[in-house]
């Protein structure tokens, strides 16, 4: 399996998936072509390494070959290297915090059955990480607009029937709710 700790590994990956074209062609001509179609993000990855990370990226099925007409060969995002995407999507989400309060509380709220675990754990943990406050196990707050977000995690990890999200305008404990999260 491929060790994606690194930066550079995910930039590729990532401008793959954003439809960046890389080809490769063993032509001068046709390289010298490409390179000077290339978007400035690939121009600052090492050529050397480049070709070593997409054979690995190849070897383990994230990406795919396709040869053009003209001779290039093209890299393609396989099934399994947009899974991938996603995973990093996830790790590097943040929500966007507004300059100003809308006073309406998100709320997400969960029962997700024991064989699904793992995707409990997992969305309760991100949850977390992005800020939520935890009313109860099964149950989370945040003051701002993330339901983009939240379906996005609920897709994820499969999880769509067992979760529920929705907006409130009054709760119980709000002035707790407030100081928590610096709310005026």
């Amino acid at each position: 399996m491929v060790n994606m700790s690194s930066p550079t590994k995910k930039k590729i990956l990532l401008l793959l998936e954003a439809g960046v074209a890389l080809g490769f062609t063993y032509s001068p001509k046709q390289q010298i072509r490409i390179i000077k179609n290339l978007a400035n993000s690939w121009r600052f990855v090492d050529k050397k390494y480049l070709y070593r990370v997409v054979r690995e990226f190849k070897h383990n099925r994230l990406v795919d070959y396709k040869e053009v007409p003209d001779g290039t060969i093209q890299i393609i995002l396989s099934e399994l290297g947009k899974k991938r995407i996603l995973k990093y999507n996830l790790e590097e989400m943040k929500i966007k915090l507004p300059d100003k309060w809308d006073k309406k509380w998100r709320v997400v709220m969960f029962d997700i059955p024991e064989k699904k675990r793992k995707g409990r754990d997992a969305l309760r943990e991100k949850i977390k990480e992005l800020g939520f406050y935890e009313m109860q196990k099964s149950v989370f707050i945040f003051p701002f607009e993330c339901r983009d977000e939240i379906d996005f995690i609920v897709e994820f990890f499969q999880l769509r029937p067992y979760v529920r999200y929705a907006e409130a305008t009054n709760l119980t404990n709000e002035a707790q709710l407030k100081i928590h999260f610096g709310l005026k």
